[in-house]
C-alpha cells in the first residue's frame, strides 16, 4: 500500500436498502475513502432465536425486537451483493465485505473478492479461519475481544491453511459502541506488530476522530471507522457512526498526517533548508582587527547568517593570527 488504506464501514447501515447503500458508496467515495465494507450474513446461520442484542443494540433498536429479527431484514442477498459491486466499479471505491457464516464466504469467494474482512467475533471461529485460510486472499483481520494468545492462535491457523503472513493485516479493535477513550490502549497495536511482525491497523468505535488518526501518527496502515448517512437514522450503528462531513475530515487528517510521518531519516527537509544559513550563526569580527592580531573572545563574537566559519569551530578559531584586516562585524576567515 502507498498510503494508509481507509475502509468506510457502512456494515448494515444501508436498513437493508440498496437505494441507501449506494448513497453510502458515493458518500464514501466523495469522502476520499479507499474502500467501503458491507456486512455479508445470512441471519439464521449468524444468530439463534433466543440470542440477546448486545447493550448499545438495545438502546438503538426497537426494544420489542429481538436480535434475530434486527439482523434478519438487514441482510443483502447475492444480486444485491453484485449491484453494489457493479456500483462501487462505477465510482472507483474498493467494495469489501465481512462474511459472517460459512456460506457467505464461499458468496465473497464467488463474487471474485481478493480481501476478505475477517469481523472480531469470528477470530475464534475455527471451521471459518480454516475456510478462509484456504482461499489464500488478502486478509484483514480484526481483533476485539481478543489477547495475544488468540491473535496467535488465529494466525496460525491463517497461516498454516495456506494463506501467507504477509498477506495478512491485524487491525487492533474495541468492540464497545461506542468505546471510552481509556478502553482505546492504542499502544496494543504496537505490541501486536512486534509480537508476531505483522502489519497492523486500527478499527475504531470511538466518538469522533481523534483516535483514527492518532493510530496513523503510530504506524496503523490500515483504518476502519463506521459511517452513515444520517446519526438519527433506526439502526444498531448509527449513533456509534461518523456522518460524511465527519468522515472527510478524518480522511483529509489521515492524509496529513501519513505525509507528516515520514521515513524516520533525520536530515534538513527540502523545505527548511533555505533557513539554514538565516538562523545559524557565524563567527565574526566583534570590533576591528588588524593582520596579526590573535582572535581572542573579546575581538571575535557570533552572529547571524551562517554562511561564515560555523560557531561549532570556535575553539579552532580561538587563539588563531588573522591573516588580514577584518571590519566590524566581517566574518572570520582564516
Amino acid at each position: 500500500m502507498k498510503h494508509v488504506f481507509i475502509i468506510a464501514e457502512a456494515g448494515v447501515n444501508h436498513n437493508g436498502s440498496l437505494e441507501i447503500a449506494k448513497k453510502l458508496i458515493e458518500a464514501a467515495k466523495d469522502c476520499g475513502a479507499d474502500a467501503i465494507k458491507f456486512q455479508t450474513f445470512k441471519a439464521d446461520k449468524l444468530v439463534s432465536k433466543k440470542a440477546e442484542k448486545a447493550d448499545y443494540q438495545k438502546l438503538t433498536t426497537d426494544f420489542g425486537e429481538s436480535h434475530y429479527e434486527m439482523i434478519k431484514k438487514l441482510e443483502l442477498d447475492i444480486d444485491a451483493h453484485k449491484e453494489l459491486i457493479s456500483y462501487c466499479n462505477e465510482n472507483g471505491i474498493q467494495f469489501l465485505s465481512s462474511p459472517f457464516d460459512i456460506d457467505s464466504i464461499d458468496l465473497l469467494n464467488e463474487l471474485s473478492l481478493d480481501t476478505f474482512k475477517i469481523p472480531s467475533g469470528e477470530i475464534i471461529n475455527l471451521p471459518y479461519l480454516r475456510k478462509i485460510g484456504r482461499l489464500n486472499k488478502n486478509i484483514i483481520l480484526s481483533t476485539g475481544m481478543t489477547d495475544l494468545g488468540e491473535i496467535e492462535d488465529a494466525l496460525d491457523v491463517l497461516v498454516k491453511s495456506g494463506t501467507m503472513k504477509e498477506n495478512i493485516i491485524v487491525l487492533h479493535c474495541n468492540t464497545e459502541y461506542p468505546t471510552p477513550y481509556e478502553d482505546v490502549n492504542l499502544k496494543a497495536m504496537i505490541t501486536i506488530r512486534d509480537a508476531f511482525d505483522v502489519r497492523v491497523g486500527y478499527s475504531d468505535h470511538t466518538k469522533g476522530i481523534e483516535i483514527p488518526i492518532a493510530a496513523v501518527a503510530l504506524g496503523a496502515e490500515v483504518i476502519e471507522k463506521h459511517f452513515t448517512l444520517d446519526k438519527n437514522m433506526v439502526g444498531p450503528d448509527h449513533k456509534a457512526s461518523l456522518e460524511p462531513k465527519e468522515l472527510k475530515q478524518m480522511v483529509e487528517a489521515i492524509r496529513n498526517i501519513e505525509k507528516a510521518v515520514g521515513n524516520g531519516i533525520k536530515k534538513p527537509s527540502p523545505s527548511e533548508i533555505k533557513n539554514k544559513n538565516v538562523v545559524r550563526k557565524s563567527i565574526v569580527a566583534n570590533i576591528r582587527i588588524k593582520k596579526g592580531e590573535i582572535f581572542s573572545e573579546e575581538n571575535v563574537g557570533i552572529k547571524r547568517p551562517g554562511n561564515g566559519i560555523s560557531s561549532i569551530r570556535w575553539d579552532e578559531i580561538i587563539g588563531k593570527t588573522a591573516l588580514r584586516d577584518f571590519e566590524i562585524d566581517e566574518m572570520i576567515e582564516l
